[in-house]
């Protein structure tokens, strides 16, 4: 099953995320099936592509509690 979810990059105390989409089996830092966005929680900035997640998530690919909430918004 696929998963969309955080990829963390960035230095050790200064986050950013990657929103990426994976199978949910797949490590948290293994590789991934495409990226769709990225997060910065410092500036509270987020990029998504919404048409491609919309689209992964017609294929069946679910997004975790973090990126449903991030996509509300």
């Amino acid at each position: 099953m696929l998963a969309i979810r955080l990829r963390r990059t960035g230095k050790k105390g200064q986050p950013s995320y990657r929103i990426v989409v994976t199978d949910e089996r797949a490590s948290v830092y293994g590789k991934y099936i495409e990226m769709i966005g990225h997060y910065n929680p410092q500036t509270k900035a987020v990029v998504l592509d919404s048409a491609k997640a919309l689209d992964w998530m017609k294929k069946g690919a679910k997004p975790s509690n973090t990126v449903a909430k991030l996509m509300q918004k």
